[in-house]
Parts: C-alpha cells; sequence; structure tokens
C-alpha cells in the first residue's frame, strides 16, 4: 500500500504578525491542523520571511502534536 500526504502552509501578515496554518491532506490523511505565529520585535526592522520561517515551524510542531493526540 501507498499512501502521500501533503502539508499545505498558509499564511496570514499584517505589519507586526504573521501567522500560519498547516494543514494536513491526502487520501486517507486524518484531518489534522496546526497553527502558529511569529510576532516582530519593536526594535527589528520588517522583514516578512523571517516571520514566515518561525510561524511555519510553529505551525508545523502543532501540526504534529496534532497528529500525535490521534494516534
Amino acid at each position: 500500500m501507498h499512501n502521500h500526504w501533503t502539508v499545505d502552509l498558509d499564511f496570514d501578515e499584517d505589519d507586526d504578525r504573521t501567522t500560519c496554518t498547516a494543514k494536513l491532506s491526502g487520501f486517507s490523511a486524518p484531518g489534522a491542523v496546526g497553527t502558529g505565529s511569529a510576532r516582530r520585535s519593536p526594535d527589528d526592522t520588517p522583514d516578512m520571511a523571517v516571520g514566515e520561517e518561525l510561524a511555519a515551524a510553529r505551525a508545523c510542531s502543532d501540526l504534529a502534536h496534532a497528529l500525535i493526540d490521534k494516534a
């Protein structure tokens, strides 16, 4: 048996915060979702890529915990 799951990352950004939702999809994939966010320090210059990486990592970690809970 071969099974393939995909993780989709969806970002929502404003001036100071980036939020990411990680959704698992695929045939027979459990309906698991994770969320994560990153906030820019007031002393830092705006750089959305850094916020995206942190938010994505936190969302994937949350997704992993959701999968463990389902198992």
